[in-house]
């Protein structure tokens, strides 16, 4: 009589345990979707569950308590066996994560951003700055000369082109030290 109550007891408690088994069934049907690491400790309690069932059924069809107790070694085994695996590999993942991090962060601040565009702003600043004042002057001396002084006239024309064309060299020279989409090389 005392093992068909034990039986009952072990049964109502694997059913009772639905609320471990079912999620880590879902997680093991997820696939991919979950990391190695949650699938395998999902394992480990399906298999912790799947002995205490196997438990319940043995107590009721075998009348030796050897087999029950052996079941439950076996079960104990091999649910602590993938417990223990899967505390390693979610060690190894936190690691790879946290080196990954480490990697973006490494350098997030493209080179282009700082001295190069600085620079830029000065040559293209200067050029315009001296296309005005040789503009100033041209009027000064236009009124003293006339019209006839095409030299002063195309002055201020080839300052800014010469600023402008050393502007996008210097742009073009600092984004060809950088690497893909404006970051440093490593």
């Amino acid at each position: 009589m005392v093992q068909p109550v034990a039986a009952l007891g072990v049964a109502m408690v694997t059913v009772s345990g639905c609320v471990w088994y079912l999620p880590a069934l879902v997680d093991l049907r997820a696939g991919a979707d979950r990391p190695d690491s949650r699938r395998t400790a999902a394992a480990s309690c399906l298999s912790g569950w799947g002995t205490t069932g196997v438990i319940a059924l043995l107590l009721l069809l075998v009348e030796m308590w050897w087999a029950p107790v052996a079941a439950a070694v076996t079960g104990a085994a091999v649910t602590a066996g993938l417990r223990g695996r899967a505390v390693v590999q979610r060690r190894r993942e936190t690691r790879q994560a946290a080196h990954d991090w480490a990697e973006l962060r490494a350098d997030p601040r493209p080179v282009g951003t700082g001295r190069a565009r600085h620079v830029v702003a000065v040559l293209l600043a200067c050029g315009l700055c001296t296309a005005a004042t040789m503009a100033a002057l041209e009027q000064a001396v236009a009124g003293e000369r006339g019209a006839a002084s095409w030299a002063l006239a195309v002055a201020p024309t080839g300052i800014v082109a010469l600023s402008v064309a050393l502007a996008v060299t210097y742009a073009g020279l600092a984004g060809r030290r950088a690497g893909p989409r404006g970051y440093r090389r490593p």
